[in-house]
């Protein structure tokens, strides 16, 4: 457990014992992103993907702020010759949260902007409250996004939003951000972020383990790849599943016609 970030897991609330990990952004005031958060939250992501029994991810900033983006003053002071490796193990810390092979949901609450924004872009959902703000800032002080901003942005909500959001600065509010589909959700005013996230996730965590993964590999993998080669890893990872527990699980329930329980393996 890191001085800033927190991998917090539910009690069992599977049938097979799976349960809902928690990566807790905690430095306040605005949770602002620097080289030790960005090293615990490399840790609490890799633990996230390790451990077996979690099932699904929240990543959750507090009911004040998600994050508000890097610390300035560290980058400041960070001479341009050493640049190149802060970012990197940023968008590496980044890509390591996309590749938790399990159902990721941000939960927003205020500003998630610049490195905090790229944090929630990792997600696989974002459900954001009534008075979240959402941007990529960076172009106010003379850069841009350095940490997946101008890639995932732009496969999220195509590249003429992606360009206005960037180019500009500017931030974008809960509704507008559910229109453009930066938010898949957006809580009321006096309801819980947090509560709705896991009630997003909480349908996961009995289902096959190995599936999930294999299909959100799938799916983001395929992205980058031309039609055809997506096809094949589409049908390897298919062809693969056969053999497991869940699938022998899953289709003698189906003949039986009862409900399968799954177990993971």
């Amino acid at each position: 457990m890191g001085e800033f970030v927190r991998l917090e897991r539910s009690e069992a609330v599977g049938e097979a014992g799976g349960v809902i990990a928690t990566i807790r952004l905690d430095r306040p005031p605005m949770n602002a992103i620097n080289a030790q958060l960005r090293a615990e939250l490399q840790a609490a992501a890799t633990e996230a993907t390790e451990d077996a029994n979690i099932r699904a991810v929240v990543v959750y900033g507090g009911e004040k702020v998600f994050a508000a983006g890097a610390d300035i003053k560290e980058m400041v002071a960070t001479p341009p010759e050493e640049m190149a490796g802060w970012a990197d193990a940023l968008s590496q810390t980044l890509r390591t949260l996309a590749r938790i092979p399990k159902p990721v949901v941000a939960a927003i609450n205020g500003y998630a902007l610049g490195g905090g924004c790229e944090i929630a872009l990792a997600c696989d959902w974002r459900v954001a409250s009534a008075e979240a703000k959402l941007g990529q800032p960076e172009i106010s002080i003379g850069v841009i996004p350095g940490a997946g901003g101008t890639q995932r942005l732009t496969r999220l909500v195509g590249p003429a939003r992606a360009k206005d959001l960037i180019l500009t600065g500017r931030m974008v509010d809960a509704d507008e951000a559910l229109a453009i589909g930066l938010v898949d959700q957006v809580v009321p005013a006096g309801e819980s972020v947090y509560e709705a996230a896991v009630a997003l996730v909480r349908r996961y965590v009995d289902a096959p383990a190995r599936a999930v993964r294999a299909a959100k590999l799938a799916i983001d993998e395929g992205l980058d790849l031309p039609l055809d080669r997506g096809l094949e890893l589409e049908t390897r990872l298919f062809v693969e599943l056969f053999g497991t527990a869940d699938q022998i699980e899953g289709m003698t329930a189906f003949v039986e016609k009862r409900r399968p329980r799954f177990t993971g393996r």
